[in-house]
Formats: structure tokens, C-alpha cells, sequence
């Protein structure tokens, strides 16, 4: 039976989710920052539709990139030294985090709407103000047309959406983050979902109560100074 969580009680362990691949640990209203952040130590992640409560999610098992192992294909490294010798395209971090979520929130060819409601947004930007939500931009020539969000809470990055106007320009946004993460000691990135597309970067699948484990230890680690860090295109 699922368990409806009310604003002053917390999350069920992410254990005791319905027995289902997806891993449905809850449902509520309750889209602050103070359970968002509770929901991503406790391994748990906000995705609902339109006219939906808030459902939380523990997928079992669930989907990770570890940073050493991320793959750079041929042509993802032809791009970057392209774009490195051509000086067109620029990369950046936390210039502009609501344009970026904007941009994953418009609906996509195979999609039939967004889940990234403008609650969503309303809630992630909060996250951003109080420095654990985080965006790399991708431009060309100034104009906005790659990028990224995500969660960050000690040294675990939760990887949430990316969007591209231009090929390979979200493979770019996310190079430049495992590069930038990498730097930072940083050694896993929450990808959730199992799927192809994550799979070719070396994303792949852990037992939810290893991933459990490995966040409240990285969760636990001092976070580093995100307004002082930079990203760049990775030399390759």
C-alpha cells in the first residue's frame, strides 16, 4: 500500500518502496527544499505529471555513472576539440540555472508533456539560491543551447535533466561536469533510470542498497566551494 506523507512527517526508507522496478516509495505535497533535500540523502528522487501529488522514487536497482568509468565515444571527442579550436561554443557554470530548466522543461518529439512542472522549477531554484543545485551551460556564440541541472550535497552529484539544441551540445555540458567533478573528488553521478543513452557514456545499474550505502557516505563529505569552481571543455 503506498504511504501518504504528510508535510511534518518524513520519507519512508527508501526500502520499504512498493515492490516494482520503478521503486514508488510515497506520495504528499510537499515540494520544499527541506524535503528535497531530505529525499536525496535518504536515496529518493520527486518525479510526478500534471495533476498528480508529488510521487518520491527509489528505483531498485538503480542507474549511476561513476566518473572514472564515464565514456568519451569519437565522436564526442572530435566535437570537443572542434569546438575548442574553434573558440564558437562556451561553457560555463551556474550562469544562468532557470534558463536551463526552462530549456529541459519544453517538450520533447517522444514525449507527451513535461514532468518538469513549473513547481518543479519553483522548487529547484530555491535549491540553486541555497547552493545545491547546480547547471552547466553550453553556448554558441552567447546563445543558450546545451546544458544541465542537477543536485549536489556534500560530494554527490544527482544528475536530474539535460537538453540540446545543437549535437552533442549536452554530451558537452556533461563531459564538462564529469571532468569538473573528477577534480573535485566527486566519484559518482545519480543518473536514476536505467536506459541506452546513459548506458553509452558508462552509465550503469547497482543494487539500491549499494547506492544507499555509497551516499550516506559521499553525502556525509565536506562540499566543495561551487562558487569558486569552474568548468571547462575537457582536453581530449
Amino acid at each position: 500500500m503506498l504511504t501518504w506523507v504528510d508535510p511534518a512527517a518524513p520519507l519512508p526508507h527508501a526500502s520499504s518502496a512498493l515492490d516494482e522496478p520503478d521503486g514508488l516509495v510515497a506520495a504528499g505535497r510537499d515540494l520544499s527544499a527541506r524535503r528535497l533535500l531530505e529525499a536525496y540523502r535518504g536515496g529518493i528522487f520527486p518525479w510526478y505529471s500534471t495533476g498528480q501529488p508529488v510521487l518520491w522514487w527509489s528505483p531498485d536497482p538503480r542507474m549511476v555513472l561513476f566518473v572514472d568509468e564515464f565514456k568519451l565515444s569519437r565522436s564526442l571527442a572530435k566535437t570537443l576539440r572542434r569546438v575548442r579550436r574553434e573558440g564558437h561554443w562556451q561553457i560555463s557554470l551556474d550562469t544562468d540555472f532557470e534558463a536551463v530548466m526552462n530549456q529541459c522543461a519544453q517538450p520533447r518529439p517522444d514525449q507527451d508533456g513535461t514532468w518538469i512542472t513549473q513547481a518543479i522549477i519553483n522548487a529547484y531554484c530555491d535549491l540553486h539560491r541555497m547552493g545545491h543545485a547546480h547547471s552547466v551551460e553550453v553556448r554558441e556564440n552567447g546563445e543558450l543551447i546545451g546544458g544541465l541541472y542537477g543536485v549536489s550535497i556534500g560530494r554527490m552529484f544527482y544528475g536530474e535533466s539535460m537538453f540540446a539544441r545543437r549535437t552533442d551540445a549536452s554530451k558537452t555540458a556533461l563531459a564538462g561536469l564529469v571532468w569538473m567533478l573528477k577534480a573535485q573528488q566527486f566519484t559518482m553521478i545519480d543518473c536514476q533510470q536505467t536506459t541506452s543513452h546513459l548506458a553509452s557514456f558508462g552509465g550503469r545499474a547497482i543494487p539500491r542498497q549499494v547506492f544507499l550505502e555509497q551516499i550516506a557516505a559521499l553525502t556525509a563529505q565536506p562540499s566543495p566551494d561551487w562558487p569558486s569552481m569552474t568548468v571547462t571543455f575537457p582536453v581530449v
